[in-house]
């Protein structure tokens, strides 16, 4: 069953069947690809502009996005922009009937994972959508994943993430107290704490998440 951009709610599971997010002012296109998707039973989500799209679509969902580069208002690229400022996982496939290199180029540089011309070839399309289904749920759930880590880390004090960082860098207790003037006991206190604050079995379990999950300390 199609679904009505209005209709989007944030009560979805991100482990829920994802949806594909059509942003393009051209109501034909958007018809098209809705009929081409639920063909293969994708949903889709509809809207004719990137407002509408920024007011209406739930970032807790596990989607796919495509997008127009020329809309009225909010640009395509400009939507790009404040989805990579509000760290939206969501694989990005332009779609344009004004592509030429430098804007595929420019497109792709900034993390979209393609860029196709109209009228689109609906085969390309099925096959690039039903891959980037597969890596929106990838992505999806190392962002959840990095986000559980990073939350683990809000306790922590400036001088706990100082000593944090040192030790992520491998450095032991007495170097780490020498770098910071101050002596090896007080080190390992902050150790404990960071441990106790980030509810971590140990140092060494929580620096692998950090690094694992590229978590900025």
């Amino acid at each position: 069953m199609r679904r009505e951009a209005g209709a989007v709610t944030s009560e979805e599971p991100v482990g829920a069947e994802p949806v594909v997010h059509i942003v393009d002012d051209d109501a034909d296109l958007r018809q098209s690809l809705v009929f081409l998707l639920e063909s293969i039973g994708v949903q889709a989500l509809t809207y004719p502009d990137a407002t509408t799209f920024l007011a209406e679509f739930d970032p807790g969902e596990v989607a796919v996005v495509i997008v127009d580069v020329r809309m009225p208002g909010i640009s395509g690229f400009q939507l790009q922009e404040r989805l990579l400022d509000m760290d939206y996982p969501a694989p990005v496939v332009f779609c344009s009937a004004h592509g030429d290199i430098p804007m595929s180029v420019r497109a792709v540089t900034r993390g979209a994972v393609d860029f196709l011309e109209k009228p689109y070839q609906p085969q390309r399309m099925v096959e690039l959508v039903q891959a980037q289904l597969d890596e929106a749920r990838h992505r999806f759930a190392e962002h959840a994943d990095r986000r559980a880590v990073a939350t683990r880390l809000q306790a922590l004090t400036p001088r706990e993430r100082e000593v944090l960082r040192l030790v992520i860098e491998g450095l032991p207790s007495q170097v780490i107290a020498g770098k910071l003037g101050t002596s090896v006991k007080t080190v390992d206190v902050h150790r404990a704490r960071i441990k106790a604050k980030a509810d971590a079995d140990s140092l060494g379990a929580l620096v692998r998440d950090i690094l694992l999950h590229r978590v900025e300390v």
